[in-house]
C-alpha cells in the first residue's frame, strides 16, 4: 500500500496546501485526485513520489519510507515531459537511466527506433511523454503517479496510452494515482475518486 500519513506542506510564505492530509492507494487500484486547478494536486504528486519532502508526516510504501537513493518504487509521470529529462542527453540515454532499454515497452507505446538518437527538443511533447512513460515503467515500480500524463496528446493517442497503461498496471497489480481535468477520463480509468 502507498500511504501518505498526516502530510503537512506549505511553500515559503504561503498557507499550507495540506495540514494533516492522509491518503492510501492499494496495489492494483487506480485512484483519481479531483479538485480545482491551483489546489495542490501536482505538489501532492511530487510529495508522494519523493521529489518533495513534507514538512510533517510520512510517505510509506508497504510500511517503509521511500528510499533516498536508487530506484523509487513510486514513479511519477508528470504533465511536462520536457522538465523530466536532461535536455543534453539523447533519448536512448534517457531510457537507459532506468536500466536496459525495454523494446517491448517501446513497441507498445509506438516509439520509433530513429527517435532514440534525438535530443528531447527534437521530439514533440507527445513523443517525449512516451519516453517518460517507458522510463517510469522500466524501473518496475509498485506505484505509478500520472499527473495529467496524456493532457498534451490527441484524443485517439490518449485512449491508446490509457488502454495500454490500464492493462499493464492491472496485469502487474501496480497501484495508480492519477490527476486529470477530464471527467470522462476519470470515469473510464479510476476505480475510486478522492476529493482534495
Amino acid at each position: 500500500m502507498l500511504e501518505a500519513l498526516d502530510i503537512r506542506f506549505a511553500y515559503p510564505g504561503g498557507r499550507p496546501l495540506y495540514d494533516g492530509f492522509s491518503l492510501s492507494v492499494d496495489k492494483g487500484e487506480r485512484v483519481a485526485l479531483s479538485s480545482p486547478s491551483g489546489t495542490g494536486k501536482t505538489t501532492l504528486c511530487r510529495i508522494l513520489s519523493g521529489y518533495l519532502r513534507p514538512q510533517q508526516g510520512r510517505v510509506l510504501v508497504d510500511g517503509v519510507a521511500l528510499p533516498k537513493r536508487g530506484a523509487c518504487p513510486v514513479q511519477l509521470i508528470g504533465q511536462h515531459p520536457e522538465r523530466m529529462v536532461d535536455p543534453r542527453m539523447r533519448m536512448r540515454a534517457v531510457l537507459e537511466e532506468a536500466g536496459p532499454v525495454r523494446s517491448d515497452l517501446c513497441e507498445a507505446l509506438g516509439i520509433r527506433g530513429e527517435w532514440m538518437l534525438r535530443h528531447p527538443h527534437e521530439l514533440s511533447g507527445g513523443e517525449l511523454q512516451r519516453f517518460c512513460i517507458v522510463r517510469a515503467l522500466a524501473s518496475n515500480p509498485r506505484y505509478l503517479i500520472c499527473d495529467e500524463t496524456t493532457a498534451m496528446l490527441d484524443a485517439v493517442t490518449q485512449a491508446q496510452v490509457w488502454r495500454f497503461l490500464m492493462e499493464y498496471t492491472s496485469d502487474r497489480e501496480i497501484g495508480v494515482l492519477l490527476v486529470s481535468h477530464s471527467p470522462a477520463l476519470l470515469r473510464r480509468v479510476a476505480t475510486r475518486v478522492v476529493e482534495l
